[in-house]
């Protein structure tokens, strides 16, 4: 019978020793929002899901995968039917409840693997307040942050450099593809980019971010909801995407086991 991996199906004894292992706790975190005409509401949910369920899959040895935070921060999407957001406060607090939860049954390392842009910020918070507020060594990634990600996905790109790949694009379209294709209507998939910036202050999904740091209501940069050109997806992208994320959470699994807690010193 092969190793349990999935925190849920674990017995309580499972989960001690997997704790007395090392083992890293993988957290997904994501949300539920609009994903423009031809995408589900829950892609950065499933996205995040399968990056996380391949990656603890491959290292079922030394990480336990935690069912996910399902809502997130998206106050920003509500003009679009569809969006569940939590409020800020609730949701930090919610995350270092369920890393101080994890950390109190013993696991020393805790990996929280992000799915949701606007969740960004939050999720830095919660793996820094679990960080000085108990034992646990805790750190927060995008997953299309991951290593390698970034490399794979500028390879496959044929939408814009900057903006093509941001939200219900090329990359999260490709990715929903290789996962559930029944499920994406492509013949609603429509190639909306918000802005054509003269200087690259803006972001990009995996072109990384320029210096403003900055969120509109998406109804007032979108009219679908679609920032980006999901017309140049596949799934063929989305299998070599999803493989190299799964690699990169993969390599930080082993990052997290291997990197020792620092010595306080008080100075006072």
């Amino acid at each position: 019978m092969a190793a349990k991996y999935r925190y849920g199906e674990m017995t309580w004894p499972e989960i001690k020793a997997a704790a007395q292992a090392q083992s890293v706790a993988v957290v997904p975190v994501a949300t539920i929002e609009d994903h423009g005409l031809h995408l589900p509401v829950d892609t950065d949910l499933r996205l995040c899901g399968e990056v996380t369920e391949r990656a603890v899959s491959q290292a079922g040895d030394r990480s336990v995968l935690v069912p996910p935070i399902t809502h997130g921060y998206s106050p920003h999407h509500m003009d679009f039917p569809g969006p569940i957001s939590i409020g800020a406060d609730t949701f930090i607090k919610y995350g270092v409840d369920v890393c101080r939860s994890l950390a109190h049954h013993g696991f020393s390392r805790i990996l929280i693997v992000n799915g949701h842009g606007s969740n960004t910020p939050f999720v830095d918070i919660i793996a820094r307040l679990t960080t000085v507020e108990t034992s646990a060594l805790t750190a927060a990634v995008n997953y299309w942050a991951a290593p390698g990600v970034r490399e794979v996905a500028e390879s496959l790109r044929e939408s814009e450099r900057v903006g093509g790949m941001n939200h219900a694009c090329e990359f999260e379209t490709s990715a929903y593809l290789a996962i559930a294709p029944q499920l994406v209507d492509m013949t609603k998939a429509r190639h909306e980019l918000s802005y054509r910036p003269s200087k690259n202050y803006w972001t990009d999904l995996i072109a990384g971010d320029g210096p403003l740091v900055m969120m509109e209501n998406w109804s007032a940069l979108s009219q679908t909801g679609v920032m980006g050109d999901p017309t140049k997806a596949s799934a063929e992208k989305g299998e070599k995407l999803l493989a190299a994320a799964a690699a990169g959470i993969v390599e930080l699994i082993d990052e997290m086991r291997a990197r020792e807690p620092a010595k306080r010193q008080d100075h006072h």
